[in-house]
């Protein structure tokens, strides 16, 4: 598979779930939907009584925060702020990692890792790259188009990575941490990144990317013209369309939402007390919520159910710890703590003898509940999960940590991912097996270190979600989507 191919690749299981499921290749969705039932307040137990905060939690969480910022001030590159899609792997900037590097140089000022005019100096630095950098729709030496960027840009032009797409839910990511940084930077000083982050967000061309209206494509290619998928399906397309929906410029019809949302019946489970909207990763869970306080706010999807997307995160987030209870193919290690299946790296795509039978392995690819479980667990599963259920997420994150020591938990913080049932020494196509122990990654991977630094920060101090809830275009996209309740009524 070509670098470009493995950027697409990146959202496979996305674009399959949305595409296949939905048949997005020619969706015009107008139907209304109902609502059945009345307004209650739900939460899901997870089993375990409420976290109690002790010296021990705070520091943990004090060490993982600031290994996981270090991260991002010591690998993005500071004239130009491309943040690598991993380190210490060679690899490529990833515009969706540059989102996370904005949010993080924020919680870096708050909690005092770095002073504000430094992390203001930073920010500008990228926001004058991407607002000067050339744009078009020629193949080779721009960094996107339309106002959208490529998914990948190669750490030493700047320019589109090889035929990586260009994708409108990276673009997404890197345009919520640009308003943040817009909302945050408020001083007299610091002008030039409000002007330049106005400019980045009101150009980009949502209703281009709407080619199939009233929905919007996964990405664009130069060679191949629109991929055949749409955001059709329940995933992190939340955010792109609240943000396509807010936009002063080329804004979205409610349409849009609805011709998203009138779909998320097919993937609404009734279980009980985990009645949920589905998808098998738990990035999909998290990433909208990252940047967008979803509690207490409903659509009319979620105004039916008598739910909210923030409470849905949350019963997702109990759904895996109890999969890894119920363990059923029988891997190593899973148990109360060992838990977490999502988007991230693995051993390699490779088959081994395990147990006396032949078991298939993968490289990157998104691990779920219901879809691909082959052993492998990811840090950012419970880390970007904190807000949802720190009952078991933090006790998660600390088991990992004091079982697997180094091997996990580095300069940077964890690792990517581990699977202590690959012990096959010499298999592996990265990474690394400790003998009696597993496999372990050695590398960072910038789109899942953001989500443990943001998510344990709103856990703490709901410092993200209540910046971007004075962003009024934060607010015009839900508003325009229908939400209503909670913040947005104060």
């Amino acid at each position: 598979m070509s670098i470009g191919a493995a950027g697409i690749g990146r959202r496979a299981l996305i674009g399959g779930l949305a595409g296949l499921a939905a048949g997005c290749s020619s969706v015009k969705f107008r139907s209304p939907i109902s609502l059945r039932s009345p307004i209650v307040e739900t939460s899901a137990s997870s089993g375990m009584p409420p976290l109690a905060s002790t010296p021990e939690i705070e520091a943990f969480l004090d060490d993982v925060q600031l290994r996981t910022f270090a991260y991002f001030w010591w690998t993005t590159e500071p004239k130009r702020g491309l943040a690598p899609d991993r380190f210490p792997t060679t690899s490529f900037a990833s515009i969706a990692a540059m989102g996370f590097a904005l949010t993080a140089f924020v919680i870096g000022v708050e909690r005092g890792y770095v002073p504000r005019q430094q992390a203001a100096t930073r920010t500008l630095a990228m926001l004058r790259f991407l607002a000067t950098a050339e744009q078009g729709a020629k193949p080779r030496d721009v960094i996107g188009y339309q106002g959208f960027f490529y998914h990948f840009l190669s750490l030493k032009t700047g320019t589109r990575f090889q035929q990586t797409e260009l994708s409108t839910v990276d673009t997404a990511l890197l345009m919520a941490g640009v308003l943040l940084a817009q909302t945050y930077y408020d001083r007299p000083e610091e002008a030039e990144i409000r002007t330049l982050a106005e400019k980045l967000y009101s150009q980009v061309d949502w209703r281009w990317a709407m080619t199939r209206a009233p929905v919007v494509a996964l990405g664009w290619t130069p060679e191949h013209d629109f991929i055949p998928y749409d955001w059709v399906a329940y995933n992190e397309a939340m955010l792109v369309y609240v943000l396509a929906l807010g936009a002063p410029i080329y804004g979205l019809p409610r349409e849009s939402w609805d011709a998203w949302s009138v779909r998320l019946a097919t993937f609404w489970t009734d279980s009980g007390s985990l009645s949920m909207l589905r998808f098998p990763p738990l990035f999909g869970h998290q990433y909208s919520h990252v940047w967008i306080d979803f509690r207490k706010i409903q659509d009319d999807f979620m105004r039916s159910k008598g739910s909210d997307y923030f409470e849905n995160s949350r019963r997702a987030t109990i759904a895996q710890r109890n999969y890894a209870l119920a363990n059923p193919l029988g891997w190593r290690g899973y148990d109360a703590n060992l838990w977490g299946l999502t988007a991230c790296d693995g051993p390699g795509d490779v088959s081994i003898d395990v147990f006396g039978e032949q078991r298939t392995f993968h490289s990157y690819l998104a691990r779920g509940v219901g879809a691909v479980d082959d052993g492998t667990l990811a840090p950012t599963a419970p880390g970007g999960s904190v807000p949802f259920a720190p009952e078991i997420c933090i006790p998660s994150l600390m088991a990992m940590r004091d079982r697997y020591g180094d091997h996990l938990y580095g300069t940077y913080g964890f690792y990517d991912a581990f699977n202590p049932t690959f012990q096959a020494v010499g298999k592996a196509q990265n990474g690394r097996v400790i003998p009696g122990q597993g496999w372990f990654d050695t590398d960072w991977l910038g789109i899942d270190q953001g989500p443990i630094l943001a998510m344990i920060e709103n856990y703490r101090t709901g410092l993200i979600w209540s910046i971007m809830r004075r962003n009024p275009y934060i607010r015009a996209g839900l508003t325009k989507a229908g939400f209503t309740g909670g913040w947005l009524s104060a």
